[in-house]
């Protein structure tokens, strides 16, 4: 069975950080391009981040560019995302994904597996 289990969310003060991981278990990704999305409350799911396979192009949304970073370990099957300056908007459901397109995409369409989601707070 495959699965994608993120961790590392949590309650963080506006400004802090947070370093997001996802690990998968059931099948290699490593062909597969990476992404990060993110949900809050009462709005649609949104793209925030994603890495193609081999991890030489990332993509940002303009709302998180500069303070996020994603990367990738192909020998854990892993990616990870570090939030810094978190702001309260940045406030949501965090879920990884991996997507056949392996050089990235910033269409959930384009995602064939996804994770369960970690809850990311950033107080004022």
């Amino acid at each position: 069975q495959v699965q994608l289990v993120e961790s590392g969310g949590g309650l963080v003060q506006a400004g802090g950080s947070l370093r997001l991981s996802c690990t998968t278990s059931g099948r290699s990704f490593s062909s597969y391009a990476r992404g990060w999305f993110r949900q809050a409350r009462g709005k649609e799911r949104e793209f925030v981040a994603a890495i193609s396979w081999s991890g030489t192009r990332t993509y940002y949304a303009d709302s998180v560019k500069g303070r996020f970073t994603i990367s990738r370990d192909n020998t854990k099957n892993a990616v990870y995302l570090q939030m810094n300056s978190l702001k309260p908007e940045d406030t949501a459901v965090y879920y990884c994904a991996a997507s056949a397109y392996s050089s990235g995409s910033y269409s959930l369409r384009d995602y064939d597996f996804w994770g369960q989601g970690t809850q990311v707070t950033v107080s004022s």
